[in-house]
């Protein structure tokens, strides 16, 4: 009998075993796209909803619940902009390989989800935004929603409602991958964003943009919205207004958007400090006193949008886009005082009137293929016209001493084509290359006591492949581009040709879900503008003139930088430094020839920049106050092959943003970003903004202020040449304290789905006219 018991209690024991063995279920979660989603929350529940233990998608998608007792359970999948997922594992009792999880897109933005803090999720490439339920009913549209995000480099000015770059560069915007303009971004309802794509370490296949915001959105396939949104000042004659709309029906969606920027100053006027150094031994000292004149222009855009997706793998859109800007006063005058003789005095007017219009048409076409493969198509033409007269005069009461007038008409048409195919591996690898073909002809017309006309033939090809992968947490990228460039006036007989090969390597380490460290380099091909090129001289003033040179070479550029990236809770911290090396580069000179010192551009030796750069962000705290802090030095070192200058800049950015319940106020500060290129510093803008905002429901109204605390605005300029040097001051006396009024509305109806994204763009914003002016 005691033998039987014990034998009981071993295969009791022998089957508890069994029974109570441990199994691994794991699986891959991805998009209707087969791209994969990271950071996806998993949950794994008994069937009557006990929770047993939960995990996070790791950047490949991937999850893995390990020592688990066998039985039945619930997967519970969630993440931000897709529907929560179920599935039903029952008498599970070996480890089970799910496979990939396919999550829909949700049809409502954020249904069912709130989220009490904005969340962001940086990948090696870029990072992932989700506003806040706060950000959303503070914002009216995509433009003030970002300015609540306070991403770094971001600069947006609510007072235009315009998007920049802290220190320039070229910033791309997009919605759903698609090239947008600024006017579009601003038709952006805030709820239907699902999320923002911040790229601040974009590929090849973008050209030579340092950051690409793109927003994502839905879309509705029937119905959809229309709204206005109208700032005016009420102690200046400046405006801002936009109108849209969009009109969908089941796989088509037409848009359109309008703006229109009046503009009309009576305070326009400038200081002036120039000393000239003439052949013959001469040296002048003179200073310009200005006098406030006038300054107006209109500005206005229009873009009228088709796109139809005929299925889940096939996208088409068609935009046209007319741009222009009428500006028929932009006047000096004052008098111009001899340093060394005070009764030597000149009266001095410098009026330029001046109108451009850019319409182009955009067509693009996505096909998604079989086994992860995109192929993208994109062809741009853009027609330039740019008109330009400047007149200037230097009188003594009964005698005329210089009489200037010069008409510029150029007429510029150019065609894009682009192709791109990419292909995705496991694990997040991909492999992409494209063409790319700018062909440009300009026919320009200059008028100035002579005539000239230049016709100007410009190509440039760039060629270019680039790899993604990633080794345990180190994600690198390597690309290889090639590059020709042709340029050819008419009359001469040589075509000026140039190839460039430009590799570029990135390699991102990410030490937890909270830091990061990046490191980037690449070389990329620099090539001069037509205007630079043009055979033709205008005068500038009575000791002035500006020559083209048709000489110029395009050239190298060499940039490397540094990321460090740390968040905590409500606390976040980038680090951020570069170095930049241009041999070759073009920049401007002056040289003495008589008693004139010509303006022109050369290849010079080489032009660096050393650059720091870090921000501090808290909050938001309680979801109702937020604070930024950038602060940064720039230190030029300009090289020409007859001037050596150092140029050292300090700058620091700040922003706050307040937000309760239906009320907001926001406050930004910037000191000036300045810039030093061959011998010519140009300052930027030292200025303040503050604007107080009640939204109800779609309907919002606030009042604003620019420059609040100061008495005039200013932006400063210098150039130290040897031979002709200048310190120069312009003021607009309404931009400081300048207070304005804003409406903004948006009514929208219909169902959401979701929209294919598009992969790239083009667009040809110059002109090939010479500059005129001082």
């Amino acid at each position: 009998m005691r033998k039987l018991i014990i034998v009981a209690i071993l295969l009791g024991s022998v089957v508890q075993g069994i029974l109570a063995q441990k199994i691994e279920i794991k699986g891959t979660v991805c998009d209707a796209a087969n791209n994969t989603i990271e950071y996806t929350n998993i949950v794994l529940q008994t069937l009557d909803s006990t929770f047993v233990n939960g995990v996070t998608t790791n950047p490949q998608g991937q999850f893995a619940f390990k020592n688990t007792d066998a039985g039945d359970y619930r997967l519970v999948l969630s993440s931000i902009g897709y529907n929560t997922q179920y599935i039903t594992l029952n008498g599970v009792k070996r480890s089970t390989d799910l496979g990939q999880i396919v999550m829909d897109s949700a049809a409502i933005a954020l249904e069912g989800v709130t989220i009490t803090g904005s969340r962001q999720i940086s990948r090696a490439d870029r990072k992932l935004v989700f506003p806040s339920e706060r950000q959303m009913k503070t914002s009216t549209n995509g433009v003030n929603l970002l300015q609540e995000l306070m991403l770094p480099r971001i600069l947006v000015n609510p007072m235009n409602n315009e998007i920049g770059l802290s220190g320039g560069g070229e910033l791309q915007l997009r919605i759903n991958g698609v090239k947008a303009e600024i006017d579009e971004i601003k038709s952006i309802r805030p709820a239907d964003i699902i999320r923002i794509e911040y790229h601040d370490n974009p590929g090849l296949r973008y050209g030579n943009a340092e950051v690409v915001i793109d927003y994502i959105v839905r879309r509705p396939d029937t119905g959809g919205n229309f709204g206005a949104d109208l700032s005016q000042s009420i102690n200046a004659r400046w405006g801002n207004y936009n109108l849209y709309g969009k009109v969908n029906h089941k796989k088509s969606e037409l848009g359109f958007s309008y703006y229109m920027g009046p503009r009309d100053f009576d305070g326009l006027y400038r200081d002036n400090e120039e000393e000239f150094h003439l052949a013959d031994g001469t040296t002048l000292r003179r200073l310009e006193r200005g006098e406030p004149s006038k300054a107006t222009m209109i500005m206005h855009s229009l873009n009228v949008n088709y796109s139809l997706q005929a299925s889940e793998n096939s996208f088409f859109s068609a935009a046209f886009r007319l741009r222009g800007n009428n500006q028929p006063h932009w006047d000096y005058k004052g008098t111009l005082y001899n340093a060394n003789d005070e009764t030597d005095v000149v009266n001095m007017v410098d009026r330029t009137k001046q109108s451009w219009a850019r319409p182009s048409l955009d067509l693009y076409y996505q096909q998604n293929l079989k086994n992860k493969q995109t192929l993208v198509f994109n062809v741009v033409g853009t027609y330039n016209r740019d008109k330009s007269h400047r007149f200037y005069q230097e009188s003594i009461p009964e005698e005329m001493l210089t009489d200037i007038d010069n008409n510029v008409l150029g007429n510029k048409y150019s065609l894009i084509a682009e192709a791109i195919y990419e292909k995705q591996f496991s694990k997040g690898n991909a492999l992409s290359f494209g063409l790319n073909h700018t062909q440009s002809y300009a026919n320009n017309e200059y008028k100035n006591g002579h005539y000239y006309e230049t016709n100007m033939h410009q190509g440039n090809t760039y060629l270019f492949g680039e790899y993604r992968g990633k080794i345990n947490k180190l994600n690198y990228r390597l690309g290889i581009a090639a590059t020709r460039f042709y340029y050819n006036q008419n009359g001469d007989d040589q075509s000026t040709k140039n190839y460039s090969f430009n590799p570029s390597i990135v390699l991102h380490y990410a030490f937890s879900d909270n830091s990061y460290l990046r490191w980037k380099a690449n070389i990329y091909n620099a090539s001069p503008s037509l205007g630079d090129l043009s055979a033709v001289e205008q005068a500038v003033d009575s000791f002035q003139i500006r020559r083209g040179n048709p000489n110029l070479k395009s050239y190298m550029c060499y940039n490397t930088e540094l990321t460090y990236e740390w968040k905590k809770g409500i606390f976040y911290t980038n680090l951020w430094g570069a170095y930049d090396y241009r041999p070759d580069a073009i920049m401007d000179e002056k040289i003495q020839e008589g008693n004139k010192i010509v303006q022109t551009w050369d290849n010079q030796k080489d032009w660096q920049k050393i650059s720091g750069r870090a921000m501090f962000r808290v909050g938001p705290i309680r979801d109702i106050v937020q604070l930024s802090f950038t602060g940064g030095v720039n230190h030029y070192m300009s090289h020409g092959n007859q001037y050596s200058h150092t140029y050292t800049n300090w700058f620091c950015e700040a922003e706050a943003s307040v937000s309760y319940k239906q009320y907001s106020l926001y406050w930004q500060i910037n000191t000036n970003w300045n810039n030093f290129w061959g011998e010519t510093l140009s300052g930027g803008e030292n200025i303040q903004i503050l604007g107080v905002y009640y939204r109800h429901k779609d309907l919002r109204v606030g009042i604003g202020a620019f420059n609040p605390f100061t008495d005039n605005y200013k932006v400063q300029s210098e150039n130290w040449n040897r031979f002709a040097s200048y310190k120069t001051k312009n003021y607009i006396k309404e931009s400081s304290r300048m207070f304005l009024i804003n409406f903004s509305y948006n009514f929208s109806f219909g169902r959401t789905f979701k929209t294919a994204q598009r992969k790239v763009s083009n667009s040809d914003d110059d002109s090939g006219v010479m500059s005129t002016g001082k």
